[in-house]
């Protein structure tokens, strides 16, 4: 029970945001440790056993779960999974939306000791193909739409999935979940040590195929705490996350987080993305917590919020720039600051701007507790204030965070990233003189352009602030003079059209609001900007594009050039 209280002291802290005092926490990571067994079961199940712990929406269907239904499904769901001769050890793949059985299948998994491999719904076979090829699973969770997918990767190899389980319906060769959901409501945890592997995050980079990162027992269900913390939650809390079962964020925010604290989670599940929809869900679920990323509250904000009652205490948002107009407009209609943080798959929420604490808009904010975040040079040394440099985690095996175990197959990507006694992840930013963190741009994102560095992620956000544009993307584009010219990549609201004018009144925008070195040089008018299966913009992919356009000196469609190129 040594975890539990060490969970109970945290979560305490964090209840009564103390959230200064978490620093002070003596910490220590046990040899086994089974999260289900250790801290689910002992406080979620047995003193919160009849609490709600799960409601899903889809449509007109709602289903709501106490804690202790949910640990009697999943005991059942492990059940037939060894009866059928899977154990610890074995390898789960779930292609699965929004449903119930992801909460089911993941307690199921985790308390037998399987490693689970989340995949997203948009994946299709040639990237299934590859997961199979890094880690094959003996165990495939899917609905009818991605089923026939995972059956024509499995045809690629002579190994074939010993069980797979469908999640409505019937398919030849899967067994319907209802099957499943039968017999015995109690099971026995694998005794799991605290670092053996718990989850395969294929995560996708700016260039190759997608990096698997490790993760572990302890290091994402401990971890997750910081989450917890940045969101503001509490025992009782309703919490919604926006974010797919296939994605590290799902885990973080949708699954450890709210149930660490006792909390409910509301599982929206939609064919599609509607704003009104959503506002009309955290009305009528009464959400406390609330964290989406900056895409999705762009399109909230275009609704007339004062025609909603909210129960919110706290939001937060994460992933691309969260321009100031997202922030006052949600403001002024709920009276609650958008809080923004960071964090990778590699890890959990490792920077962020807490409840309690003043926010610096653009700021990521601060470090989270579990984190010794410094910016530092490439040779290792932190940098001075308000000096660029690279975001690292300092690094001891042997000290407890989240940062993840690691890369499963691209093992040379270790000691790119493991050096100097620092993780680093990739990112560049600054640190003010208060300790806030600005974040500058993916490492390979930066521009070099007449001898200065640009980050798109400060330009982006300033695009965002002008009424026209919903999204940008900022790259390179190779210049005679410059090496490199900042171009922007927008697409404007349905208010507006592409034309000259337009573009000359943003390049003004852009020189009343940025550095003159900052300003794009280029702006060109799009439909759709490449992006990850994720969301995330592939900037990539245009500067290559952009390249070769400017190689072959093309003319593009609906670009245009600052008078001073």
């Amino acid at each position: 029970m040594i975890e539990l209280q060490l969970f109970t002291t945290i979560r305490d802290k964090i209840d009564s945001e103390d959230y200064k005092d978490l620093h002070n926490i003596p910490l220590s990571k046990p040899k086994y440790f089974n999260w289900v067994r250790d801290v689910f079961e002992p406080y979620n199940v047995q003193q919160l056993g009849n609490q709600i712990g799960l409601i899903w929406r889809y449509n007109n269907l709602e289903e709501k779960f106490t804690f202790k239904e949910l640990s009697n499904l999943s005991n059942q769901f492990l059940n037939y999974l060894r009866k059928n001769g899977v154990g610890e050890g074995d390898k789960m793949i779930s292609q699965i939306p929004l449903l119930p059985c992801s909460w089911i299948s993941y307690l199921a998994s985790i308390k037998g000791g399987l490693i689970i491999i989340p995949a997203a719904v948009t994946l299709e076979e040639r990237d299934l193909k590859f997961r199979f090829e890094s880690a094959f699973p003996k165990v495939a969770l899917a609905d009818q739409a991605n089923a026939e997918k995972i059956d024509k990767a499995e045809s690629y190899f002579e190994d074939k999935i010993k069980i797979k389980i469908i999640s409505e319906g019937t398919r030849d060769g899967w067994v319907s979940l209802e099957d499943v959901f039968v017999g015995d409501t109690s099971a026995e945890a694998a005794n799991t040590k605290a670092d053996d592997n718990l989850f395969y995050f294929f995560t996708s980079g700016t260039t190759g195929m997608p990096k698997v990162v490790v993760h572990t027992h302890y290091s994402y269900p401990f971890g997750s705490f910081t989450t917890s913390s940045w969101v503001g939650m509490k025992k009782g809390d309703v919490h919604y996350n926006i974010s797919q079962p296939g994605w590290a964020k799902f885990f973080w925010s949708s699954f450890f987080a709210p149930w660490n604290m006792g909390a409910t989670i509301l599982g929206f599940h939609s064919d599609r993305f509607v704003a009104k929809d959503q506002l009309q869900a955290l009305e009528d679920y009464k959400v406390n917590t609330f964290c989406a990323p900056p895409t999705a509250l762009r399109s909230l904000i275009l609704e007339d919020l004062s025609q909603y009652n909210f129960n919110l205490r706290q939001c937060v948002a994460a992933g691309e720039p969260l321009n100031p107009e997202i922030i006052e407009v949600w403001k002024e209609a709920t009276g609650i600051t958008i809080r923004d943080g960071y964090g990778q798959t590699e890890t959990t929420a490792s920077i962020v701007n807490l409840p309690n604490d003043d926010v610096k808009y653009g700021s990521m904010g601060k470090p989270t507790f579990l984190y010794h975040v410094v910016i530092a040079d490439d040779e290792g040394n932190e940098v001075s204030v308000n000096e660029e440099g690279n975001i690292c985690i300092k690094y001891d095996e042997n000290v407890i965070n989240g940062v993840f175990k690691t890369y499963l197959i691209q093992l040379d990507k270790m000691k790119k990233v493991f050096k100097h006694g620092l993780y680093y992840t990739g990112d560049k930013a600054y640190k003010d003189e208060d300790g806030y963190v600005w974040f500058v741009g993916r490492d390979d994102d930066v521009i070099k352009a007449s001898d200065f560095r640009v980050g798109p992620f400060e330009v982006e956000s300033v695009l965002l602030e002008h009424n026209a544009i919903v999204e940008a993307a900022v790259v390179a584009s190779p210049h005679t003079t410059r090496s490199a010219a900042v171009k922007a990549f927008v697409i404007l609201s349905k208010d507006y059209t592409p034309s000259k004018e337009l573009a000359e009144e943003l390049f003004r925008f852009s020189e009343d609001n940025l550095a003159r070195y900052k300003i794009p040089r280029i702006i060109q008018f799009v439909e759709t900007l490449p992006k990850t299966i994720s969301g995330k913009i592939r900037r990539v992919e245009l500067r290559a594009n952009e390249a070769l356009a400017k190689h072959n000196k093309e003319e593009l469609e609906n670009e245009f050039y600052h008078s001073k190129y």
